[in-house]
């Protein structure tokens, strides 16, 4: 008798695009393991995590802060996502090295909301043509390296990681994806 797959929504919210790739990329990663049926459904569609067994959650970060629509939804559903496993991303650090280093300032909060079992801090994507005026005025004043700086290997692990983290509380062994 097999067991059936874990089904895991992988959320995101983005302003420019790059966090939806990278919650896209976390999404296929999964989907690709033993056992897991992963999909991307961004925040703004208003998901509802009552029917996935796990959840992975993410957002763009401006100023040092998750976006309001992901902070809004996490806040909306925190009862139904300490009810299952859950994982938090951010996207932002830009630049060589990435800076800045330190988690966003709402995170461990986001943490203690929904007992998120961990969070992945991943560099970010600058890139003046996606840019308002206003934020390209921003970005020149505060001299902001631009660049794509996402960190590809990283989100990989970081998904191979929950993955096995699932496949041991169903009880079974995983390899990575790539291995196969």
């Amino acid at each position: 008798m097999s067991t059936p797959d874990r089904r895991v929504l992988v959320t995101s919210a983005s302003r420019h695009g790059a966090t939806r790739e990278i919650a896209q990329a976390l999404a296929a990663r999964l989907q690709a393991a033993p056992g897991v049926h992963a999909v991307h459904v961004p925040v703004e569609h208003a998901p509802d995590p009552a029917v996935w067994d796990a959840v992975v959650v993410g957002s763009a970060v401006y100023a040092g802060r998750w976006l309001e629509p992901a902070r809004d939804w996490v806040a909306a559903r925190a009862g139904l996502l300490r009810g299952r496993p859950v994982w938090l991303f951010s996207s932002g650090p830009i630049g060589p090295p990435p800076l800045p280093a330190d988690d966003p300032h709402d995170v461990l909060a986001l943490q203690q909301l929904t007992a998120a079992r961990g969070h992945g801090l991943f560099p970010g994507r600058l890139d003046p043509a996606l840019l308002s005026f206003g934020e390209r005025a921003v970005v020149t004043a505060m001299r902001a390296p631009v660049g794509d700086f996402r960190d590809w290997p990283a989100v990989t692990a970081w998904a191979d990681g929950i993955a096995a983290e699932l496949a041991a509380a169903a009880g079974l062994t995983t390899r990575p994806a790539a291995t196969r």
